[in-house]
C-alpha cells in the first residue's frame, strides 16, 4: 500500500530579484492504486511539483509537507527519495555520454533496493523490458539517451520505470513530442505499472489526449501555483473543449 500525500506546499525559486514563489498551497493526496492527472496552462506551477518531491536543488521548499507512506520525503536526500518508492520521468531526459544503458540501470537497481540483481536473469529483464517499449535490445549497449530520438527518451524512461518499480511514478509531461505510436507503447507501459498492486501515479499533461489512454481517477488543475479545481475524468473532457481560461481569470 503507497500512499503520497502532499499538504499545503510552498515552492520558491531564485530568481535575479531574488525568490519567487511558484507554489502557494498545493495540497493533495495520491492514494493506493490512484493515478492523478495534473492539467493547467504553461508557468501554472505543474513541473515544480513534480521536480520539488523528487528534490532538485533548483527548487527551496518553505512550507508544507510531503509524506511517503507516512515518512516525510522532504528530510530525505535525493537518493534516499528514490530508494523509498518516488520515481521521476523527465519532460525532458538528460543525456549521459560514455554511460551504458545496460551499466547505468544496473548501478541503479543497485542502489535502490540495496543489492545488485542477478546477471543472469538481469539481461533478460532490460531485454524485455526494452522490447515492450519498442526498443531493440542492442540500445542496451548505447549511451544514456545520447542520439535517441524524443520518442524514444521517453520510451527509455518507461522501460526504467518497470525495471526500478517504484512506489509513485511522478510523469512530468511524458507524452510532449510522442507520435501516435509512440504515445500507445508509452501509455501501455504505464497502464502495466499502475495495475500492479500498490502504485501510484502523477501524471502531468497539458493535453487530454494521453489520457484517453491512461484513465485517471483524478484530475487537478493547476492556476498560478494553486490547485483551481479538481475532479473526475470528465474534468479533463471540460478542459479539452473550454480550455483553462475562466480559471485563469479567477485567479486573477
Amino acid at each position: 500500500m503507497s500512499t503520497l500525500e502532499i499538504k499545503d506546499l510552498h515552492v520558491t525559486v531564485a530568481t535575479e530579484d531574488g525568490p519567487k514563489e511558484i507554489l502557494k498551497g498545493v495540497t493533495l493526496t495520491i492514494g493506493d492504486g490512484e493515478t492523478h492527472a495534473i492539467m493547467g496552462p504553461n508557468g501554472s506551477g505543474k513541473s515544480t511539483l513534480a521536480y520539488s518531491i523528487a528534490g532538485h536543488p533548483k527548487y527551496t521548499v518553505t512550507g508544507g509537507t510531503v509524506l511517503l507512506d507516512g515518512e516525510d520525503v522532504l528530510a530525505m536526500s535525493v537518493d534516499e527519495r528514490a530508494r523509498a518508492g518516488l520515481f521521476l520521468a523527465m519532460q525532458y531526459p538528460v543525456e549521459v555520454p560514455g554511460v551504458s544503458v545496460s551499466n547505468f540501470l544496473r548501478t541503479a537497481k543497485t542502489a535502490v533496493d540495496g543489492e545488485a540483481p542477478k546477471l543472469r536473469t538481469w539481461v533478460k529483464d532490460v531485454n524485455g523490458a526494452l522490447e515492450r517499449m519498442n526498443l531493440d535490445t542492442t540500445f542496451s549497449q548505447r549511451s544514456v539517451n545520447e542520439g535517441f530520438s524524443g520518442g524514444e527518451k521517453k520510451r527509455h524512461e518507461i522501460a526504467q520505470l518497470e525495471l526500478l518499480d517504484p512506489k509513485v511514478a511522478i510523469l512530468d509531461e511524458t507524452d510532449s513530442g510522442l507520435d501516435i505510436d509512440a504515445l500507445k507503447v508509452v501509455s501501455d507501459g504505464v497502464n502495466r505499472f499502475r495495475e500492479q498492486e500498490g502504485k501510484g501515479v502523477l501524471l502531468i499533461t497539458h493535453y487530454t489526449r494521453i489520457l484517453r489512454y491512461i484513465q485517471p481517477d483524478k484530475v487537478h488543475v493547476f492556476v498560478n501555483g494553486r490547485v483551481a479545481e479538481q475532479g473526475g475524468p470528465e474534468l479533463a473532457e471540460q478542459l479539452e473543449a473550454e480550455g483553462y481560461d475562466k480559471y485563469v481569470k479567477a485567479s486573477v
